[in-house]
């Protein structure tokens, strides 16, 4: 990808791709939508001094002028295109009800105040009117038609009363109550939790209305706050009859005639390192010392698509369910138990059917030969990472001499990767110890440790050869359809305000070439670990990253700084994987290039359900944090603030890592003001400031669990 260059007043280069000299060229003219600009102005303003990228920046303004983004008002003079007309978006809700529709291509995001919504409601796909813009805010706009309801069933509370019922929403995608008829209640009581539909769309000014579909039981019991987010989030938590009845029906039996088909790895020794609760075992190592002193590393994954075949029913389960979800209490499986956890699962001496990316490597590490094809393995050991760990740092115990040589390798291959431009993001992970009730007893963190490295790394190669023996090809043309894991690269502009930001901290990023940024950023990782500005840090530094996705078409992985990379080690809990296998294994056949439409649909489906999980896994952890911190209101606690916005100041708990915010209605002692810009709250009179990274006192004052806050004032 060609590199744009710019260098600030220090002399230092600061290297932008194509994609990403766009972004901060139409950030200059959305910044200031009235202003004229010439390609020099915009170089001035980038700070970019060099020729050859201002003649790019030149070329740029043309295309984007051709792409109707900006408009020449005078000859080489541009401003943004003060556009009116339709346009079609995604509604983002915001917490006082009015919305912001997402439009792919548009530089701003169109502002829609709560009379102009017309029902619309967050996620929604609208066909709205934008207004010409008329100053620096965000354009206006009015949804005239709602294309797709991004949500079909709601959450909420039962509020009922002898002359009307309401049905309070825990999501802020429904900005209003729900109005329930009384004949629409279906058996529902007073403070109980409810799955309702909108029957009838709000007129301007009026509630919604709707009916009850389901009673989930009362509000704040375990059971009925976890089903209530699986259902927030339109996620299944139990399979429907015939899907067990299916699995039931599957063949455990493995026929000589199936193992003839397939390497026999029976004799060889084979481990799984996996979390010491897990019950579904996707992937095990085989290890052997050849006789030329190299190391055959096999990377077993379970062939979940021996079993479940392309339009069954178990199929189409898994591919609607896409993925599986992991709450805070519990799994909820893509497959049914009898595979995930029985005939697909790897248990350790029983013969089981895999799919394998086997790698001959020398003493350093280096891929001499590698080999793709079906397997059949028996693990001698099941270990927990734990165990793995314990062998790894004592340099003794059961199958040490392999383990220790796995880890051996899986720490060069690691070094090479991180040489290569791969970023560190080692997250703790907070986890709950909870009782028989569900009740969280305590909150406890898990890292990464040599042991967790030593799969990921063989996970993560396996992943990459895979992607790369299909993908890399030398003519584009006869590339073949592929479902890869793509990350793209970073915004810029994000990633020059979190180094602005961290210099807060004394802290440095390098934005001088795509190594110095993944350099300095693991840099930064590292000097944080343990700090009290990690989980802050970590997190912004997330923030300022792209998100990754599933997609046909490759565009490379920014954070592992891999030019090719799927997911092809989990197919019992991710279906991307499942897609993987069977192309990979048409194309070992000699099959011909699979329907890129066909498979583009599954991509863009699996990555909205990998997002849906992601966020009922985040609801049911914030749920747990406030449940845990509820006979803790009154104490005084020292934390970080994490947030800063208009309405309050979010501050995290040093100890805990949990989260709250300070309401400003609720700091009387000033008339305070937020600073978007610099991330501070300020004191009009006093002028106090309140800083994001600053560390202060607080008080818990409030634990709502049916919101899942946490509402602190400053102590």
């Amino acid at each position: 990808m060609p590199k744009d260059k710019k260098k600030d007043k220090k002399g230092k280069q600061i290297a932008y791709t194509s994609s990403q000299l766009k972004q901060s060229v139409l950030g200059i003219f959305s910044k200031k939508p009235n202003a004229n600009f010439n390609y020099k102005q915009i170089a001035k303003r980038l700070d970019i001094h060099d020729v050859s990228t201002k003649h790019q920046i030149a070329a740029l303004m043309l295309e984007l002028k051709k792409d109707k983004q900006i408009e020449e008002i005078g000859t080489g003079k541009y401003r943004l295109l003060k556009q009116s007309g339709y346009l079609t978006g995604l509604v983002d809700m915001t917490a006082q009800g009015s919305a912001y529709v997402i439009c792919e291509g548009q530089v701003q995001d169109i502002y829609v105040s709560q009379r102009n919504l017309h029902g619309a409601l967050g996620g929604d796909e609208v066909k709205l009117y934008v207004y010409a813009i008329r100053s620096n805010k965000n354009p206006e706009g009015e949804v005239i038609q709602i294309l797709k309801r991004s949500k079909k069933y709601f959450v909420g509370t039962m509020e009922i009363t002898d002359s009307f019922a309401f049905m309070i929403p825990d999501s802020k995608s429904l900005s209003s109550d729900l109005f329930i008829p009384k004949s629409k209640l279906n058996g529902a009581l007073n403070g109980q939790k409810v799955v309702a539909q909108i029957i009838e769309s709000n007129e301007r000014g009026k509630n919604p209305v709707g009916e009850v579909l389901r009673v989930l039981g009362n509000a704040g019991e375990h059971e009925t706050e976890m089903h209530a987010i699986l259902a927030e989030f339109e996620l299944p938590y139990k399979f429907d009859e015939s899907i067990l009845k299916a699995a039931e029906e599957i063949s455990d039996i493995i026929t000589e005639e199936e193992i003839a088909k397939r390497k026999d790895f029976r004799n060889i020794t084979t481990i799984t390192i996996d979390p010491v609760d897990a019950k579904d075992f996707d992937d095990a190592l085989s290890i052997q010392k050849l006789e030329n002193g190299n190391y055959e590393v096999g990377v077993h994954i379970a062939d979940v698509t021996h079993y479940v075949t392309p339009n069954s029913t178990l199929d189409e389960e898994a591919y609607k369910r896409a993925t599986s979800v992991y709450l805070v209490d519990r799994t909820v499986p893509m497959l049914p138990e009898r595979l995930s956890n029985g005939i697909c699962s790897l248990k350790p001496n029983e013969d089981k059917l895999c799919f394998a990316a086997v790698f001959e490597l020398d003493e350093n590490a280096k891929i001499l030969n590698e080999w793709f094809g079906k397997t059949i393995i028996n693990s001698n050991r099941r270990f927990a990472y734990e165990e793995a760990q314990q062998i790894i740092e004592d340099k003794a115990g059961e199958l040490s001499e392999e383990i220790l040589k796995l880890d051996e390798l899986s720490k060069k291959i690691r070094a090479k990767r991180f040489k290569n431009g791969s970023i560190s993001f080692d997250r703790v992970e907070m986890k709950f110890e909870i009782d028989e009730k569900g009740k969280p007893l305590s909150v406890f963190f898990k890292e990464s440790k040599d042991a967790n490295k030593l799969i990921e790394e063989f996970m993560l190669l396996a992943n990459k050869r895979v992607a790369e023996f299909v993908g890399k090809v030398n003519d584009k043309a006869k590339a073949k359809t592929f479902v890869y894991r793509v990350h793209d690269e970073p915004n810029i502009e994000k990633l020059k305000s979190f180094s602005d930001f961290i210099k807060k901290f004394g802290y440095q990023l390098k934005l001088a070439s795509r190594q110095e940024i993944t350099t300095s950023l693991n840099q930064l990782l590292t000097d944080v670990a343990g700090k009290t500005e990690e989980n802050l840090i970590e997190t912004l530094a997330v923030r300022s990253m792209a998100k990754a996705e599933y997609d046909v078409k490759n565009i490379g992985h920014y954070g592992l700084a891999f030019d090719y990379y799927t997911h092809f080690t989990s197919p019992i809990r991710r279906y991307p994987d499942v897609m993987v296998h069977r192309l990979l294994f048409a194309y070992l056949n000699g099959e011909g290039s699979a329907n890129k439409p066909f498979y583009a649909e599954k991509c863009k489906h699996s990555s909205e359900m990998e997002y849906r999980a992601a966020q009922a896994e985040r609801s049911s952890t914030k749920y747990k944090a406030v449940e845990f911190m509820k006979d803790k209101v009154g104490n005084i606690y020292e934390g970080v603030i994490s947030g800063v916005t208009e309405w309050g100041i979010y501050v995290e708990i040093a100890e805990y890592k949990i989260e709250g915010m300070v309401s400003l209605r609720e700091m009387e002692d000033d008339f305070y003001v937020f600073d978007e810009k610099n991330y501070v709250i300020y004191g009009k009179n006093k002028n106090k400031r309140f800083q994001l990274g600053d560390h202060v006192n607080i008080q818990i004052v409030r634990a709502n669990t049916e919101r899942k806050q946490l509402d602190f004032v400053m102590a």
